[in-house]
């Protein structure tokens, strides 16, 4: 990996294929009593966030917790931004106390790449407006490849408001950079501008027919519902809700036809859902809804991330119990070193 994760982008194949097996090896700490791992001992990850989240910042400090790592929560609110300081001047603050990693979220697209050209430490990109979010791609990649096997092949569909959504954009690249085919479905108001070029040059397809792709030839193999982001819009992209419902909601009458098409799909959603609008109670909570292993897997990939971005680039992942010390009063191994070549 480079020395930053701004965009899925920046990850080749190899790449995504190493970080979910090394996430495979970290979700077994999930199961175990005892959920720690030296593996970061004596790192400082910040976690900087100008946006309200849950699950993204828990599970980025869970994972830096979980690996010994010293993990601080940030938050515009109680930082010096809010009496005015710009985003520059707080970065490079926070890098002069010789901190490891910068996790960020912020509203402005493109702020996380902007960061990473003003500080020495790794910056990941934990959601930028309406630009990227990469991790949450990498997770939803962990978690369908954990049913559905190689996703080489799979047809996955995207569905709703794709013109606010950053996670769509990532899903998008890291779909396409593991061989499955995407499609993404929304109403002609949410369909990004000069994603037809977009589409033509990546290989994916685009509708406006809901029910067109999910009764269509091409049998569909997992549904993600993208949450209707009403507090980044102006003005009126759909009628009401209920008709925004009726087009491209994940309704009940909607599940029973994809599950008698095909028993094993997987219904996703990144969160946090506005259930009765882009999906139903039903299709939320079924027995194809694989929501809660979506956040179950989002720790086991930051922690993932943080390692292979922290603690050098092995050539093959090593499993958590190599990563551990005896608790018999064996020293944990000193702190990697940065990869030669990398330009801070």
């Amino acid at each position: 990996m480079t020395r930053h994760l701004l965009s899925s982008a920046d990850l080749s194949r190899t790449e995504v294929l190493d970080i979910l097996a090394t996430a495979e090896s970290m979700h077994d700490l999930q199961r175990r009593e005892v959920k720690k791992v030296p593996t970061l001992r004596g790192r400082t990850v910040i976690n900087f966030f100008f946006e309200d989240s849950t699950r993204t910042r828990s599970s980025f400090e869970i994972a830096g917790k979980w690996m010994s790592a010293d993990t601080i929560n940030l938050s515009a609110k109680g930082s010096s931004t809010s009496k005015g300081e710009s985003l520059r001047d707080t970065a490079m603050t926070i890098d002069a106390m010789a901190v490891d990693a910068l996790v960020i979220r912020h509203n402005a697209s493109g702020a996380c790449h902007q960061v990473a050209q003003w500080v020495r430490c790794s910056v990941i990109n934990a959601g930028d407006g309406t630009h990227e979010h990469p991790t949450q791609a990498l997770l939803d990649a962990y978690t369908l490849r954990s049913r559905l096997g190689d996703l080489d092949g799979k047809h996955v569909v995207i569905v709703g408001d794709l013109t606010h959504s950053r996670v769509f954009r990532s899903n998008v690249i890291t779909l396409k950079t593991l061989g499955a085919r995407v499609t993404v479905v929304a109403p002609p108001t949410l369909m990004p501008s000069g994603i037809a070029g977009w589409s033509a040059t990546d290989g994916f397809a685009t509708s406006w027919d809901l029910d067109a792709v999910l009764d269509g030839e091409d049998p569909v193999d997992a549904v993600m519902m993208l949450r209707v982001q009403r507090e980044r819009m102006s003005g009126g992209y759909f009628p009401t809700a209920r008709e925004y419902t009726v087009g491209y909601g994940l309704t009940r009458d909607r599940l029973d036809r994809l599950v008698a098409r095909n028993p094993d799909v997987l219904i996703l959603h990144p969160g946090p859902m506005n259930r009765g609008l882009e999906i139903a109670a039903e299709a939320a909570d079924s027995a194809r809804s694989v929501v809660l292993d979506q956040v179950s897997a989002g720790v086991a990939v930051r922690m993932a991330v943080l390692y292979h971005l922290l603690a050098g680039n092995d050539d093959a992942p090593r499993e958590p119990a190599e990563l551990e010390t005896s608790t018999t009063g064996a020293s944990a191994p000193s702190a990697p070193t940065q990869p030669e070549g990398v330009a801070r």
